[in-house]
């Protein structure tokens, strides 16, 4: 069975990273996403991952005085 694709239906392209603010794939990883291999899907799947990681807000600890 393919590994079904993670798009959420919210297809916008931010203009500063470049991904999908609903999947955070690249617009070429949708586009070849039919196309691809498991194993390639896999690896996008690894890469939306780190993306998250990388693109989650800093929170920075507060001490009450």
């Amino acid at each position: 069975m393919p590994i079904p694709s993670p798009c959420v239906d919210i297809c916008k392209l931010d203009g500063t990273t470049g991904f999908c603010v609903g999947c955070l794939r690249t617009r070429d990883e949708i586009r070849e996403w039919k196309t691809m291999t498991d194993d390639r899907r896999l690896r996008v799947l690894e890469e939306r991952t780190r993306r998250a990681l990388a693109l989650k807000p800093q929170t920075v600890p507060t001490h009450d005085a």
